[in-house]
């Protein structure tokens, strides 16, 4: 091992043992704490962390393309690690002098700081780090600023209480939902793409859309939508369905930047996919304090338009170029695809009905897991059963045995998948099975570090914020703004979160902007949930807009073409993630956050209308090419509608049927003069 590229990036199965060892804890830490609590909260956040620090030191180098020094790295990750027991060692003692540090204490404070501020910039570069970097000075130092920013300051013993121990600084809100929600969120995800979920996906898009018009584009939209409710990974889409859509749409005529530009859009639009969405979902619901289902209703209506959007303007861009489909005979039957596996819908279902039943992420997340593991290993053992009777009758013997779940708890269900692997262990093909599901886990833990390391990071700024109040003095300048104009308010909201995002994934992204400007938007009248998802849509945004746009740069050597030629056409194929989070603010119905059915089907039917007028004019093709005037004039009726101002629906109605009137005219008669 000696790049890091060759450490998290590679196959698990190339991994050497140790790492594999350790990631294979740390997934199964995680499922024995989930699901039995034998741990406080806090030893869990603190191990939590350990592991995290454990991994990113034997993996990650000092600096890139340096060789990774394995004892060096090992030490760090033990010392780490070190930090973990502390607190699980003196976890009494901690809390009985909670304040009052000893050398000791500031010791393992100090070096948390140190290891966490160095892990994170390994992981995801300098930008993150240097953000909280300047929270940390202004902590430290911040006594000494001139005017409303100065505090009274705070002494380095107060600032490493604040960081290191507690719940308040690295083991806040963010690192305790990456323990658990997220933690299994990915694992049930991992085990689903080890199971075929991906093939499922693209064999089903690609049976329905294929053979279409336009078709590759819309199979990388459908199957990244369809990969967004297990994953929840915009990066992660990219290079797992773009390796196969990109060539394809390339293939069949798309433009190389088009073709990236449609999977970096599609890809990042699982973040707001429910039901699982992305790691910011979790962490929204923990913060404000509201049941997770809450969000996921709030997003669904958003996430439609967003992805009928994008798959209206590939329509219409393949219109425009003359583009068709694939063969029929080429394409897979789409029900075929599901007959053969189908089973792995099943703990999908049942994930979504829990969650939408009310109960905890936790619960949800917990089921739907175990659910997933007994399927993939009771599938190996049917496999071998010839009687269909007898297949039935494992199948309904083990849905009856997972039944005393209800009755005796968990523990039920691990005593069946221990039986189950016992099973498996000595059937045909069913040690394959087993070492699908070692990978599964280990996979998981992959997935877990970068979200956690940047969860545990922005634990800075959250405790440098509660300490010192700097929010509300902010929050105070956008009110001001606010109050005369709501709509530079927003504006100002929306360019912090796509500057931010810049240089800092998307959960760092939301934490700084809704520890900051989501409580003044609050304040100026905008509910709760809307404002906090405003924050939340902008910051997935970032990773398409330029300059950095990692999506599109993620997208880039597989679409073979420079990173921000395919980020200034996924701009325009987003179009629809930059117009409903200001609808939302100004019609919060389109959020469902209504009791009026009437107003929710007016506002959606108002934002389709806009996002397809939109859509026709950041194509230029509708009917026919438009004329410059004519994608003028349909961008003005399409603002029209968005804007809350009086009068400006009316106007935004008249604009649009005047426009589609005349286009559809002027279209007819060209098409009578060209068949004459």
């Amino acid at each position: 091992m000696t790049e890091s590229h060759e450490g998290l990036e590679a196959a698990t199965t190339e991994w050497p043992k140790a790492l594999f060892t350790v990631a294979l804890l740390f997934s199964a830490f995680q499922l024995i704490t989930a699901a039995f609590h034998p741990v406080s909260t806090q030893v869990l956040r603190a191990v939590h962390v350990g592991f995290l620090l454990l991994i990113v030191y034997i993996t990650y180098p000092t600096f890139k393309g340096h060789k990774l020094w394995a004892p060096l790295g090992w030490l760090l990750g033990l010392a780490g690690m070190s930090t973990a027991a502390y607190q699980w060692i003196f976890e009494a003692d901690l809390i009985q002098r909670s304040g009052e540090l000893t050398h000791m204490d500031m010791f393992m404070g100090l070096m948390l700081i140190a290891l966490v501020f160095d892990a994170a910039r390994r992981v995801m570069g300098p930008a993150l780090p240097f953000i909280c970097t300047l929270f940390l000075a202004y902590g430290l130092l911040g006594q000494y600023l001139p005017g409303e920013f100065m505090h009274r300051g705070y002494g380095l013993d107060q600032i490493v209480n604040q960081l290191s121990f507690g719940t308040e600084g690295f083991y806040g809100t963010p690192t305790y939902v990456s323990a658990t929600y997220i933690f299994l969120f990915i694992l049930f995800g991992a085990f689903l793409e080890q199971a075929g979920m991906i093939r499922l996906f693209t064999d089903f898009a690609m049976g329905l859309f294929g053979h279409k018009l336009g078709g590759p584009a819309k199979v990388s939209v459908v199957s990244s939508a369809l990969m967004g409710t297990i994953t929840g990974s915009g990066v992660a889409n990219v290079v797992t369905t773009g390796q196969f859509t990109i060539p394809l749409m390339k293939r069949f005529g798309y433009r190389s930047a088009f073709a990236g530009g449609v999977e970096a859009t599609s890809s990042m639009g699982s973040q707001i996919m429910p039901p699982i969405m992305g790691a910011v979902a979790f962490i929204m619901a923990e913060t404000i304090n509201v049941p997770f289902i809450e969000i996921a209703k709030a997003a669904l209506v958003p996430a439609i338009l967003y992805f009928g959007s994008v798959f209206w303007m590939v329509h219409l861009e393949a219109k425009r170029a003359g583009l068709h489909g694939l063969p029929k005979e080429e394409c897979p039957n789409p029900w075929k695809a599901v007959s053969q596996r189908w089973y792995l819908l099943f703990p999908l279902a049942v994930l979504i009905y829990l969650l939408f039943a009310g109960r905890t992420p936790l619960f949800s997340g917990t089921v739907g897991l175990s659910l997933t593991a007994i399927v993939i290993l009771g599938s190996a053992i049917a496999m071998q059963v010839s009687s269909k009777w007898l297949r039935v009758a494992f199948w309904v013997a083990l849905g009856l045995m997972c039944a005393g779940f209800f009755r005796m708890g968990i523990g039920v269900v691990f005593g069946v998948i221990g039986a189950l692997v016992v099973v498996c262990w000595f059937v045909k093909g069913g040690r394959d099975t087993l070492r699908i599901c070692v990978h599964a886990l280990v996979d998981g833990a992959r997935h877990a570090v970068p979200v956690g390391i940047a969860c545990v990071l922005v634990g800075v700024i959250i405790g440098i914020v509660s300490l010192t109040g700097v929010a509300s003095t902010v929050a105070g300048y956008i009110l001001a703004v606010g109050q005369s104009n709501l709509f530079l308010s927003l504006v100002l909201t929306m360019i912090t979160c796509l500057v931010l995002g810049m240089g800092i994934p998307s959960i760092p992204n939301y934490i700084i902007t809704s520890s900051i400007a989501a409580p003044a938007l609050l304040d100026l009248g905008v509910p709760l949930i809307v404002s906090h998802m405003f924050v939340f849509y902008f910051g997935i945004m970032s990773d398409l807009t330029p300059p950095v746009a990692l999506a599109c740069f993620a997208a880039a050597p597989i679409a073979k073409e420079k990173g921000l030629k395919i980020s200034l056409w996924a701009i325009r194929i987003a179009i629809a993630g930059f117009i409903i989070p200001y609808m939302s603010v100004y019609s919060p119905a389109l959020m469902l956050q209504s009791d009026s059915i009437t107003a929710i089907i007016y506002v959606v039917f108002k934002a389709m209308l806009a996002i397809g007028l939109w859509g026709a004019v950041f194509t230029g093709y509708l009917l026919r090419p438009l004329k410059w005037w004519e994608r003028l004039w349909g961008f003005i009726a399409g603002g029209s509608l968005i804007l809350a101002t009086p009068m400006s629906d009316e106007l935004g109605f008249a604009l649009v049927a005047l426009f589609l009137l005349q286009h559809w005219w002027f279209s007819r008669r060209a098409a009578l003069r060209s068949a004459s």
